[in-house]
């Protein structure tokens, strides 16, 4: 074992023995663990299969090797390999944990594992060895999306275990079905009798084979989950499923559905909770038509506002809406913070574009966690409040005429949060060039005339055939315009009118591009104010 994993496992020897011995009787469980269900057991205590000291082995001699300068500052992108939908993201023994489905050996997606990162502000991350492995036969071809809560001082994962079955003719078919580990925060065990929650639990016209991300929660005394799903027409759907003790589920009902045909085929990493005084389902279509400007082709991320009648299960949904404007973000999943806010992140990327330079052996991010807030009958986000702390070099320019290409000293950067409001109405389009020098840049840009903004990161550095345009519709043209970028290395976060809607977009740019220049066809006046993140 190397030096990264016997600090870990030395780290974890009392506290994960205790856990062991504290699983058999009084476990949620209420069953024993047994050896074979470990597979091995390490000299420190560390718990974890054959595959998964493999994975852990492997991505502690990536991260010991990787420039730590050509990673994100304070996004969490992937320890190695590859990573995709953001899992259990939770609280437990007062550290925020995220963890994400993971192929750490090459950066394509693969087998799923779990990786594993903790926080206690949301901006610095610390890398934890992955949790979960594909190594049992209910889990062989992989350990996909799901989440994570605390009961009885355990932390309990669910997850989507996949398998394959025979059929009556010889042939085979893939099966999805939900499992639960328990662990102390670093080390987990599989139960064993995983699955818990199987495909023929649900009505009969339910699809076995596209049934997935469970997201866990409790109220009361009564553990709930809801789960991906579509019928055997293709129509996705989300489905609720109830639990007195973690291990023992019943299928309760179809939650939503597509019933308009409109938003998608499988609801991917669906997520359902309270936000003031109203309920909020939150899922990722696949397979989605563009509508105007609203929602854009393939991968979608969407929201529900609604009602909820928890002692009958209904779920009365309002009209769809979309998380996120930008070219990246997909499978969102909140938590509540002991503070009360409700914070949401998701996997900085699109399925079907991506932007990673041939030379970068990794592929991933996390967006920055974002605070919920409802306004006006929508979802109002913005950057966890967090990031404040690590603002320095503070720069501001006020009521600056924009009539050509314009610089500002000490307006440049790649980690950075910077402001700008736009007010005036003699010119039709004004552009913020990121990323920028004579070769690079992403550019936004704002036509006035008919209230839209641009992103188009076509010379960001991507060299595919890839998505690099996107259009936003303003949704309130009345007030100034305000745009709060985020920028980190390799990604923009635009939080627009105080994050009355916001733009994603990951770029592959030299870090060396670092300019930020300003232009105008008229004459504009804006304000900016400019911190480095440190």
């Amino acid at each position: 074992m190397d030096s990264y994993l016997s600090s870990v496992a030395a780290r974890s020897n009392s506290r994960t023995a205790r856990f062991l011995f504290s699983s058999s009787g009084n476990s949620p469980s209420g069953r024993h663990f047994t050896l074979m269900n470990l597979l091995c057991i390490t000299l420190h205590g560390a718990v974890y299969s054959k595959l998964l000291e493999k994975a852990r082995s492997y991505e502690a001699k990536k991260i010991a090797a990787t420039d730590k300068e050509s990673k994100p500052l304070f996004h969490i992108s992937a320890p190695a390999g590859w990573i995709n939908d953001p899992n259990g993201f939770s609280v437990y023994n007062g550290k925020i944990h995220l963890f994400y489905q993971y192929y750490p050996y090459l950066r394509e997606w693969g087998p799923m594992h779990w990786g594993h990162s903790t926080t206690s502000d949301m901006i610095k991350w610390e890398q934890l060895p992955c949790v979960l492995a594909p190594d049992e036969e209910y889990d062989k071809k992989g350990c996909f999306s799901g989440s994570a809560i605390e009961a009885d001082g355990k932390h309990v994962l669910v997850y989507t275990g996949v398998t394959r079955i025979k059929l009556p003719d010889g042939s085979e078919q893939e099966r999805q079905n939900q499992c639960i580990a328990f662990g102390d925060g670093l080390n987990y065990v599989k139960h064993e009798n995983n699955p818990v929650v199987t495909g023929d639990m649900l009505p009969e016209n339910c699809s076995r084979i596209d049934f997935r991300d469970p997201k866990i929660w409790k109220e009361d005394d009564t553990y709930y989950l809801i789960v991906g799903s579509k019928d055997l027409n293709n129509v996705g759907q989300v489905v609720l499923c109830s639990s007195k003790n973690l291990t023992d589920w019943q299928f309760e009902t179809i939650l939503a559905a597509n019933s308009t045909g409109k938003i998608g085929t499988m609801w991917e990493c669906p997520d359902f909770f309270g936000l003031e005084d109203k309920h909020v389902l939150i899922c990722s279509p696949q397979s989605m038509k563009a509508d105007k400007y609203e929602f854009h082709n393939g991968h979608n991320s969407v929201y529900f506002l609604g009602d909820y009648d928890k002692e009958n299960h209904v779920f009365i949904k309002e009209e769809p809406h979309t998380l996120d404007y930008g070219m990246d973000f997909y499978a969102p999943q909140t938590t509540l913070l002991p503070d009360g806010r409700r914070v949401m992140i998701a996997w900085m990327k699109s399925w079907d574009a991506c932007v990673v330079p041939d030379s970068q052996d990794w592929q991933g991010m996390m967006t920055l966690p974002r605070e919920l807030e409802i306004k006006d009958g929508r979802i109002w986000q913005k950057p966890v409040k967090e990031i404040e702390n690590y603002r320095a070099n503070k720069c501001h320019y006020t009521d600056k005429k924009i009539d050509c290409y314009t610089t500002f000293d000490g307006i440049k950067g790649r980690t950075l949060d910077m402001t700008v409001e736009l007010s005036g109405e003699e010119y039709n389009n004004f552009t913020v060039e990121m990323a920028c020098d004579d070769e690079y840049s992403t550019a936004f840009t704002y036509n006035r005339v008919a209230g839209m903004l641009e992103i188009d990161r076509t010379f960001c550095g991507v060299t595919k055939d890839v998505v690099c345009v996107r259009k936003i519709k303003i949704a309130d043209t009345d007030r100034k315009l305000k745009l709060r970028f985020i920028v980190d290395r390799q990604s923009i976060e635009l939080f627009i009118n105080d994050g009355q809607q916001v733009a994603t977009t990951a770029i592959c740019t030299p870090l060396q591009a670092d300019g930020i220049s300003f232009n105008c066809d008229g004459s504009a006046v804006v304000d900016i104010e400019k911190y480095d993140i440190i």
